[in-house]
């Protein structure tokens, strides 16, 4: 019997317990994880509205090394590097100079940035002076000297079923 508190292993509570118990969990767990989106990649639909497609064509890198990061953000808040408040990010690989991206959103207007994560640490890196040694860009295109525009400059409006941009990155250090 296990007690509340108690410390037992993992194995004598499985060993004293019904044959069913490792399948529940099993089912538990399994569950548990289906419900989740590991890539954060696709929004939760609010009812009754349905998920449109918003597909991200990345152009002008200058070589293939590590992924493409795609961020979308459906309010100015953390816009645009703070991913734990964008509606939904995912990286997806580099084919040539281009690549393209699929998220499943909502309908309605978000801002989008993009990166070129040459090193695949997740982050636009940049030197001592804060100036990004890794692309970037931003839907719209919008000119950039030295901030991110702001989220109005690189809000679009996302339409069912299908919303396309094309986004051509900036690199403002050469390698």
């Amino acid at each position: 019997m296990l007690r509340v508190g108690s410390r037992a292993p993992l194995r004598n509570l499985l060993k004293n317990s019904s044959p069913l118990l490792p399948v529940v969990l099993l089912l538990f767990a399994t569950n548990a994880r289906a419900q989740q989106d590991p890539s954060a990649r696709y929004a939760a639909p609010e009812a009754g509205k349905p998920l449109c497609t918003l597909q991200i064509h990345v152009t002008g890198f200058r070589n293939e090394k590590g992924k493409a990061g795609g961020t979308v953000f459906a309010t100015p808040d953390g816009w645009p590097e703070n991913n734990s408040k964008a509606l939904v990010h995912g990286g997806f690989p580099i084919d040539g100079n281009q690549a393209t991206e699929e998220f499943q959103i909502p309908p309605g207007k978000y801002a989008v940035a993009v990166i070129h994560d040459e090193n695949g640490n997740h982050k636009l890196d940049r030197n001592f002076l804060g100036i990004p040694k890794e692309g970037f860009g931003f839907a719209n295109n919008p000119k950039v000297l030295f901030s991110a525009p702001p989220f109005q400059t690189a809000a679009i409006q996302v339409s069912c079923p299908l919303t396309q941009i094309e986004i051509h990155l900036i690199y403002k250090l050469g390698r």
